[in-house]
């Protein structure tokens, strides 16, 4: 079964792993040769195959243990992935023109709930921002966001009329930890609005909170417009 390759990347020792795997030549619940086997027989480092095998891990084919080595699962324990792109960015890749616009900006006492989620305490001041974000004019997604000013004072100086939040904040303050939950919500009137609904239309509804390095930075309710979908692939 050892096959000498000279010089293999972790991705070609990735792609061989896999294949026997779903060959069954590394059959369900069996123990795959050690580190430094496999790196013998790929002419390869320890590092390059560990990273090999981490990465199959990672994506649900492998379960290692320290000391009790690398077995192939049963069943592969699949993980959906995605992107989180700029609504902006999302739009131009369909193919469709993008436009935004300011709807409301007030700066305010943060929101008892929100103060509980993002256990900021209740002395804080947040920006409070409504946008509208349309492809080719016509209404795509309705937010609204919260930026916490003692995380983000810099947003105080940004009129947001020419820039999303999002857009920005990816430019100013990264994130280091993101929240994320998709649900379906009932579009009151308000929202039912910019989004060309009916009041009660079901909605698709993103909610993102995030942080900079435990501090948190900003939370977003995000409503788009009905026929919304998002797709991921395994």
């Amino acid at each position: 079964m050892a096959t000498q390759r000279d010089n293999m990347s972790y991705k070609d020792i990735k792609r061989v792993v896999l294949d026997r795997i779903q060959k069954r030549i590394w059959a369900p619940d069996s123990l795959l040769p050690s580190e430094i086997e496999l790196a013998d027989e790929f002419s390869s480092t320890r590092t390059t195959v560990n990273r090999a095998l981490r990465e199959l891990a990672e994506e649900g084919f492998l379960e290692r243990k320290r000391k009790a080595g690398t077995r192939v699962l049963n069943a592969p324990l699949r993980k959906a992935q995605f992107t989180i792109p700029q609504v902006g960015d999302e739009i131009v890749e369909a193919g469709r023109t993008y436009r935004y616009s300011l709807v409301k900006r007030e700066v305010i006492d943060i929101p008892s709930w929100l103060s509980a989620t993002l256990a900021t305490g209740s002395a804080q001041s947040v920006l409070y921002l409504e946008c509208m974000h349309f492809a080719d004019n016509t209404p795509f997604q309705f937010e609204v966001r919260w930026i916490v000013v003692d995380s983000a004072p810099s947003a105080l100086d940004t009129d947001f009329t020419q820039i999303g939040p999002g857009a920005w904040l990816a430019q100013e303050l990264p994130f280091t930890d993101l929240e994320v939950s998709f649900s379906a919500s009932k579009a009151d009137k308000h929202i039912a609005e910019f989004l060309d609904a009916r009041d009660g239309d079901p909605i698709f509804t993103t909610q993102r909170t995030t942080w900079l390095r435990a501090q948190p930075v900003t939370h977003a309710r995000l409503y788009f417009a009905p026929g919304y979908k998002m797709t991921t692939r395994l």
